[in-house]
């Protein structure tokens, strides 16, 4: 894994009851935790993104249990709660021509994370690097302290 990224297990579920808990339950039956979760639907599906403990086993058992799943590159960005700290993010990266296609947030009672996917991700890297972000990768990701 290409550093300053972290992977995100995608899941295309059918936009019916008890689609979202026949998932969860299956990464619960197989110890996989859920730390971060977003769902965009339509009428008919919905795109289910996770940041889990073990998303490679977490794609493989999905699977297994007929879901259609696949594990993606995204950044995680550490932010400080206080004010401005988002606008200096969406600003750091706008003004570097990096779109943003979809984000959601990660968090603790102390400190977050954005989790984000753009339209140039090892640029976003750089430039976030070099404007003093802190980028998390999956060693550090799960221990938001």
């Amino acid at each position: 894994m290409a550093d300053g990224f972290v992977r995100q297990l995608t899941v295309f579920i059918e936009n019916r009851v008890g689609t979202l808990e026949e998932v969860a339950k299956v990464l619960k039956e197989n110890d996989i935790n859920i730390y971060s979760i977003s769902l965009a639907d339509t009428s008919e599906y919905g795109l289910l993104r996770m940041i889990v403990s073990d998303p490679d086993k977490g794609s493989q058992i999905l699977k297994e249990n007929s879901f259609s799943a696949k594990t993606t590159s995204v950044v995680a960005v550490r932010l400080e709660n206080k004010v401005g700290a988002l606008a200096d993010l969406f600003r750091t990266l706008s003004d570097s021509g990096i779109g943003i296609e979809y984000m959601y947030a990660m968090a603790t009672s102390k400190v977050g994370a954005m989790i984000l996917k753009t339209s140039d991700g090892a640029k976003a890297v750089e430039v976030l690097k070099a404007a003093g972000f802190g980028l998390l990768d999956e060693g550090g990701m799960f221990n938001l302290e």
